[in-house]
């Protein structure tokens, strides 16, 4: 039994760079919509390009809301 100590896995004791992680993926997200200036003619690559900069988004702002209300560590 742990006693007072809080139970963590060993994972959560790893160093993490959620900071780069979530420049990152705004970073990539504007990638994706930058592609949207291109010589592609069909609305296809579009959906796909937008759909997967907004996934990236939504990651990072449920992240932040998460760890704001203490869900996360």
């Amino acid at each position: 039994m742990a006693g007072s100590e809080p139970v963590t896995s060993p994972d959560q004791h790893k160093p993490g760079h959620r900071k780069a992680g979530q420049i990152g993926a705004v970073l990539s997200a504007l990638a994706l919509l930058a592609m949207l200036c291109g010589n592609h003619e069909g609305r296809v690559e579009d959906i796909w390009l937008v759909g997967l900069a907004v996934l990236l988004l939504a990651v990072v702002v449920g992240d932040a809301v998460l760890r704001r209300n203490g869900l996360r560590s």
